[in-house]
């Protein structure tokens, strides 16, 4: 399965608008159940025409089926879902952790593995664990191989969407310059595509979260690296090589500390988790996980309140920046700080309304992404059900 980078229609374009405008009839159809086409002309909010004419493709792909019904007392046509043992996969691969979610061609959530991984894991060795979880997976959920349409897999940090290859200096060393993409169809025996963690959180927000119809989000992951998902139109800008949205690598503090991407003063040497669990420990706290960050947060520890305010202040700033260039509806806070909620957003959000200009900052909304510790591995899910 080519990357979605390739094949997908551009932002804006008709296709994008048509392929959106298909996605919304399914979604209503798998919320809603079965449906006439006027139900789902004023649910979707779409024109008669154009439900007509996605209903009759949906028909013809055998994605949907029509049967007699009756509406106010007349003859009508229901529409619905077709039954399907057809799955996606998601594979969510982390510093600390591999997680796994199948769905159905609906939507429908059916099943969910998570294993901790130690810091420093290897491909081979995460895979060989992804393996056996995968199998147990659909063993869960009473499927088989053959019945999985393909698996998307996110990885932390930039991927170089030509070699398939994780890019120095990434959360991963361990990863860099191996061709991924022969290794895990080979591991999953399925079609497969491969993309950055916080690409795949905006996509999972868009597809599986509250956020379907924003035009324009930022999915910004704040973790042992800080990068962002953007999405306009439901679609990812990826750049032309498919590296975009690293702002954690912006040179916003006068800092020395060197980054591993071989800069200095990058906004990750000073507030991912990373850069919080060093000074915390430099106080003398015991902390070595992002949950120990947020417990203490929660426990009223003030050195590490103080410590997150630092944290949260400069991530705003870089969300001014990201605002004024791209005028988002929405930044959402991902990743393990977002628990934290207001005590993080709320200097973040001064931050950022400090460093956008008027009109820009009165219309983001800065919020809490809504999906938790699943959103990259839904997001994962989403493009394969988007591909096929």
């Amino acid at each position: 399965m080519p990357s979605p980078r390739h094949d997908s229609p551009a932002p804006g374009s008709q296709s994008a608008l048509r392929a959106r405008n298909r996605e919304r009839i399914s979604e209503v159809l798998s919320e809603h159940g079965p449906s006439t086409q006027a139900e789902l002309a004023r649910l979707s909010g779409l024109s008669p025409a154009t439900v007509s004419n996605i209903v009759r493709q949906l028909v013809s792909a055998g994605e949907a089926e029509k049967s007699p019904t009756t509406a106010s007392g007349r003859r009508a046509v229901s529409v619905s879902l077709t039954a399907s043992r057809a799955v996606a996969v998601g594979v969510d691969i982390g510093r600390r952790h591999v997680r796994l979610v199948v769905a159905a061609k609906n939507r429908q959530i059916l099943g969910e593995r998570f294993s901790p991984l130690p810091v420093g894991h290897t491909a081979e060795r995460t895979l060989a664990l992804a393996a056996r979880e995968y199998a147990g997976l659909l063993e869960d959920v009473s499927r088989s191989m053959e019945d999985v349409i393909g698996i998307g897999v996110g990885i932390p940090g930039p991927i170089d969407q030509r070699t398939h290859t994780v890019i120095d200096g990434a959360i991963l060393p361990e990863w860099v310059g191996i061709d991924l993409h022969p290794r895990l169809e080979q591991t999953f025996g399925r079609p497969v595509a491969l993309e950055n963690d916080a690409n795949l959180g905006a996509l999972g927000e868009i597809a599986f979260g509250r956020h379907d119809g924003a035009g324009s989000l930022v999915y910004l992951k704040v973790a042992t690296g800080i990068g962002a998902g953007i999405a306009v139109e439901g679609q990812l800008l990826s750049g032309a090589l498919g590296v975009s949205g690293e702002i954690g690598h912006l040179g916003l503090q006068a800092s020395d500390v060197v980054c591993h991407c071989g800069n200095r003063g990058c906004l990750e040497t000073v507030a991912s988790t990373r850069a919080v669990l060093e000074q915390l420990r430099q106080a003398g706290r015991d902390a070595s996980t992002s949950e120990d960050i947020v417990e203490l947060a929660q426990r009223g520890d003030l050195a590490t309140l103080r410590l997150l305010e630092d944290s949260a202040r400069s991530v705003g700033e870089a969300c001014g920046h990201i605002a004024n260039m791209l005028g988002p509806e929405a930044i959402l806070l991902g990743g393990p700080l977002a628990p934290l909620g207001r005590v993080f957003l709320d200097p973040m959000e001064a931050a950022m309304r400090r460093h956008s200009v008027p009109l820009i900052r009165e219309s983001v909304r800065l919020e809490a992404a809504s999906l938790g510790d699943q959103a990259e591995a839904l997001g994962a899910v989403a493009v394969v059900l988007r591909e096929m």
